[in-house]
């Protein structure tokens, strides 16, 4: 390692990409902290988790302590127009989007990494929980973090290889007590800051509220229907339930129900009982395999339909279009349009697609 490897660090103001600056200093790279200014609705600039004054402040805090250059690179335009547009477009549509993905795709990995790349860094690193391993031909594999209970390698299935050329993720192979640990014996002010968990341009807000402010059009109301299309009663707008919901339906029936499915173009929510909530098999669009090659015949996975879920055993077929055939070994609950299936072998995260 010499000091002419430069890196700039995706900071956020938070303890991990605090903890990815401090390592990678401590390795002898030539570190930049980068942090960027996200849109947030007009009047809410201080809610934007992503971005707040105290969070950038925290950042400066710790580039200053680590002595390390600090820049805030304007995003709020292309934030808007690609992340914060695609939830919208997805719910428009009758999705559950997860942003999450077109940031990381579009703003983080692109956006930013240009940026990096522009100020003559060789590499740039997160904070996320993700691990790289180097492989023969120069691949970059991906795997799932040492603390599996903080891996966050579902949100990053969207890289290819020549973004991961540049790609360093330093707090994967530490769980997650000893990156507090980390930023205590580096003086970091973000050692105790707890983790951010929501959308950070809906400010803390409850989903719902932004869609009413921003897109009222799609809340309209519909018929509540059966499997086989009994209406049963009337929602107040598609985008205002979750798949799996039981509760706040607002229809009398002698067993539990719950939100099968949405119709975007009959605009109608689909609801039954428990034995009818399970899938055996989904379609997944938009996937990005993270090796570069699609596989030439189907394999056996383990399967990850959301963040939070856990891996299922299941056979993922290749299909033309950039699609994938997904059958699962037993039948699983909750699979989102919108949400990712993402696929494992082993620790090791080999892509995944967007749920049609």
């Amino acid at each position: 390692m010499t000091e002419k490897t430069k890196v700039v660090v995706a900071m956020s103001g938070g303890v991990d990409s605090s903890v990815a600056a401090a390592l990678l200093k401590e390795q002898g790279y030539d570190v930049t902290g980068m942090m960027m200014r996200l849109w947030s609705e007009p009047g809410k600039e201080e809610s934007n988790r992503c971005c707040t004054p105290d969070s950038m402040a925290q950042a400066r805090r710790v580039a200053g302590i680590l002595d390390i250059p600090f820049y805030v690179v304007d995003a709020k335009d292309v934030f808007r127009e690609t992340v914060v547009q695609y939830f919208l477009d997805g719910y428009a549509n009758g999705e559950t989007p997860n942003p999450c993905l077109m940031c990381n795709r579009q703003i983080r990995w692109t956006f930013l990494l240009n940026h990096a790349l522009a100020l003559g860094a060789d590499f740039m690193a997160t904070g996320h929980y993700v691990r790289i391993q180097n492989a023969e031909g120069g691949m970059r594999i991906l795997l799932r973090a040492v603390d599996h209970s903080k891996d966050q390698s579902y949100v990053l299935h969207v890289l290819e290889q020549d973004k991961l050329k540049h790609a360093l993720f330093p707090v994967g192979d530490y769980p997650k007590p000893e990156i507090r640990a980390i930023a205590e014996r580096f003086g970091l002010p973000t050692a105790s800051r707890k983790d951010s968990q929501d959308l950070c341009f809906l400010a803390g807000e409850d989903y719902r509220n932004f869609l009413q402010r921003n897109l009222p059009e799609i809340l309209q109301p519909g018929s509540i229907e059966t499997p086989d299309g009994k209406v049963i009663g009337e929602h107040n707008g598609l985008a205002n339930y979750t798949i799996g919901q039981r509760k706040g339906l607002g229809v009398a029936s002698a067993v539990p129900l719950y939100v099968i499915t949405k119709n975007a173009n009959t605009n109608a929510l689909i609801v039954g009982t428990h034995e009818q909530m399970g899938t055996t098999e989904l379609t997944a669009r938009d996937v990005n395999w993270v090796s570069g090659e699609v596989p030439a015949e189907p394999f056996r996975a383990d399967v990850k339909i959301r963040y939070t879920a856990k891996e299922v055993p299941a056979l993922v077929q290749p299909m033309m279009g950039n699609q994938v055939k997904v059958t699962f070994d037993a039948p699983v609950r909750d699979a989102t349009k919108g949400q990712a299936a993402v696929f494992y072998e082993g620790e090791r995260m080999l892509g995944g697609g967007i749920i049609q």
